[in-house]
């Protein structure tokens, strides 16, 4: 995959803000009861060679209750600035990044058919940072196609 396929015009909504990521942290929920498809897009500027686990979390309410993991997603890196194209590792339920000090973006394909606990109402999603180093600055943007055009439900409610 030369990039990940996201259709444009989709809304566009901050998970973390850029921030050192010692001790790792987890973003807001956000629901997506009302979307078609969603992108996390994780940005890092790794300036320690640390490694990052991203790990997207599913919850039942933007409350976060019952939060878990989610199923395997779809996943594209890209490593390096240098890079031209992004990687596609397998299907998984998280990533870990190399160590390689350099910017990096990972990017997980939220299909909430398939990521979701669906048979139990799982339908809000977040994104946690695993604890590394406070060289390490991440921040992450989750993209979401919603299922109707025009005015877009309260994302922050259940």
């Amino acid at each position: 995959m030369a990039r990940p396929n996201i259709p444009e015009g989709q809304t566009p909504y901050i998970l973390l803000n850029p921030s050192a990521d010692a001790a790792g942290r987890t973003s807001a929920y956000i629901s997506l009861k009302n979307a078609v498809r969603a992108w996390i897009e994780v940005v890092i500027n790794q300036g320690n060679a640390a490694t990052i686990l991203l790990s997207p979390l599913q919850a039942t309410a933007v409350a976060g209750t019952g939060s878990k993991a989610i199923n395997a997603a779809r996943i594209a890196a890209k490593l390096t600035v240098a890079a031209t194209s992004f990687t596609v590792p397998a299907e998984a339920a998280t990533y870990t990044t190399d160590a390689g000090v350099d910017s990096k973006i990972v990017i997980f394909e939220i299909d909430p058919a398939k990521v979701f606990d669906v048979a139990n109402n799982f339908d809000c999603i977040a994104v946690s940072t695993g604890a590394s180093n406070a060289a390490n600055i991440t921040s992450a943007m989750l993209r979401v196609q919603h299922k109707y055009s025009g005015v877009h439900p309260n994302v922050l409610v259940d």
